[in-house]
C-alpha cells in the first residue's frame, strides 16, 4: 500500500494498549530498512485517574528505552464532551486528532511526508462494518478503515487481534489493558464482547477475516463510484460555478447518479459530513 516512504515523518498514535505498542515495534524495525523518522503521540483523556497516568508512564518509558521521541497531550474529555454536546468516546475522536493537528504544525516536513499511523486491526474493521450497517451505511461505511486513507496510514490491519496478542507474548512488547474495554457502555464494546465473538462462535469461525476481506472489496468499489462520480459532475459543471443535471445525466445508473449528487453536494457545501442519503434522494 506505500504507507510510508524515504524520509517520511510518523507519528503513531499510541495508547499503551497491545495494538499500538505492537504497531510501534513494528514500525520501529521497519525504519531500520526504510529510513523514516518516527514518533509515538500519547493522548492522556484524563478520564481514568491512576490508571491513565501508568498508561502515560508505559509508553513514556518504553520510547525511551527504544529511543524514540514521545510527545503526550492531556484533554479534560468529560468536560469537553458536555461542552461539545456529544458523547465521550466522540469527543475523544476529536481530542485526538487535535493532538496530531498540534504535532503536524511542529514539523517542517511538508504535509505530504507526514504520515499519522493509527492501530486498527482485522477485528476494528468487523467490527466498524456491523456498526455502520445497523445504523445505516452505503458502500462508503462497509470500507471506513482503509489501509492508507491520506494522511492516516493502518500499518496492523492485516491482523486479527489474536495474532497482536501472541506477536505481544512472544516479543515480551510491555502493554497495558483499558479497563473501559471491558465495559459494555460502548455501542462498539458491545459488537466486540457479544455480537463479534456469537458470529464467529455459531456461524463461521474466520468472520472476521472474511469481513476484512469484504471491506477491502467495498473499498475497491468506493473508489471506482467516487471517480466515475467525478468525471459525471465535471461533466455537469457551468462556468459559474453551478451543475445542471440535465437528460444525459439521467441515463445513467442509479447508483452513479447518487454518487455524482453526493460529489456535487459536497463540493457545494465544501464538506461532506451530515448529507445522508435522505439528502441525496430529495
Amino acid at each position: 500500500h506505500h504507507m510510508i516512504n524515504h524520509g517520511d515523518v510518523v507519528l503513531a498514535g499510541v495508547s499503551g494498549g497491545g495494538d499500538s505498542m505492537a504497531m510501534l515495534d513494528m514500525l520501529r524495525k521497519y525504519s531500520q530498512e526504510v529510513p523514516f523518522s518516527l514518533c509515538a503521540v500519547h493522548v492522556h483523556h484524563g478520564i481514568r485517574g491512576e490508571e491513565a497516568d501508568r498508561d502515560e508512564a508505559l509508553v513514556q518509558d518504553t520510547c525511551r528505552s527504544w529511543g524514540i521521541p514521545f510527545l503526550s497531550y492531556h484533554y479534560p474529555v468529560l468536560e469537553l464532551s458536555k461542552k461539545w454536546k456529544m458523547g465521550t468516546e466522540e469527543a475523544g475522536r476529536k481530542v485526538r486528532r487535535a493532538a496530531f493537528e498540534e504535532e503536524k504544525k511542529k514539523c517542517t516536513s511538508s504535509d505530504d511526508d507526514i504520515r499519522i499511523a493509527l492501530a486498527h486491526n482485522k477485528n476494528d474493521v468487523a467490527e466498524t462494518m456491523l456498526h455502520h450497517l445497523a445504523r445505516g451505511s452505503g458502500i462508503r461505511g462497509m470500507a471506513a478503515l482503509k489501509p492508507v486513507n491520506g494522511e492516516f496510514i493502518r500499518p496492523v490491519i492485516c491482523l486479527e487481534r489474536d495474532e497482536i496478542v501472541d506477536y505481544i507474548k512472544e516479543t515480551g512488547i510491555p502493554s497495558v489493558m483499558d479497563s473501559s474495554n471491558f465495559e459494555d457502555d460502548y455501542t462498539r464494546n458491545r459488537i466486540r464482547h457479544h455480537i463479534l465473538p456469537l458470529m464467529t462462535q455459531e456461524i463461521n469461525a474466520k468472520a472476521v477475516s472474511h469481513m476484512a476481506e469484504a471491506s477491502e472489496l467495498f473499498r475497491q468499489a468506493e473508489e471506482y463510484f467516487k471517480t466515475k462520480a467525478e468525471e459525471m459532475a465535471d461533466n455537469c459543471a457551468g462556468k459559474d460555478g453551478t451543475y445542471l443535471l440535465d437528460k444525459e445525466f439521467f441515463t445513467k445508473e442509479t447508483i452513479l447518479q447518487n454518487y455524482a449528487v453526493r460529489e456535487i453536494l459536497e463540493r457545494l457545501s465544501g464538506h461532506r459530513n451530515d448529507l445522508t442519503a435522505g439528502h441525496i434522494r430529495q
